[in-house]
C-alpha cells in the first residue's frame, strides 16, 4: 500500500477532511493532497508530525513490515487495540476470544 492510501485511509476513518488535516499541522492543503493522490511524499520532518498527529508509527504510515507481525491487517488490529481505553480493551478481548472458542469448536465438529 502507498504512503498516500495510507493518509486517506487514516484521514476517512476519522471522518476528517484533508483541508482539516492540513490546517491542524499548518500544512498547505495542496500538500496533503498530493500525499493522499501519491503525486509527493512528506520529508523527514513532516512524517513525523503526521504518525504523532495520527498516533500511528512512521512504520504504518510507510506500510513497513518489521517481521513482528505478518500481514497488515495485523498491524491494523495492534493499532486499534492500542488507541482503545482499558475498558474497551477488555471487551474487544472478549470479542476475540468468542470468535476464537467458535474456531475452535468448528474444527473439532471437522475433525
Amino acid at each position: 500500500m502507498d504512503f498516500g492510501d495510507v493518509l486517506r485511509e487514516l484521514i476517512e476513518e476519522r471522518d476528517m477532511t484533508q483541508k482539516q488535516v492540513a490546517n491542524d499541522l499548518n500544512i498547505a492543503p495542496s500538500t496533503i493532497g498530493g500525499y493522499v493522490q501519491n503525486t509527493s511524499e512528506p520529508d523527514f520532518n513532516t512524517l513525523k508530525q503526521l504518525a504523532r498527529y495520527f498516533n500511528v508509527s512512521i512504520d504504518y504510515l510507510l506500510d513497513f513490515r518489521t517481521g513482528k507481525t505478518n500481514t497488515r491487517q495485523e498491524d491494523e488490529i495492534l493499532r486499534v487495540f492500542r488507541s482503545l481505553t482499558a475498558e474497551q480493551r477488555d471487551v474487544y478481548l472478549e470479542q476475540g476470544r468468542a470468535f476464537f472458542k467458535v474456531n475452535q469448536k468448528e474444527r473439532v465438529k471437522s475433525s
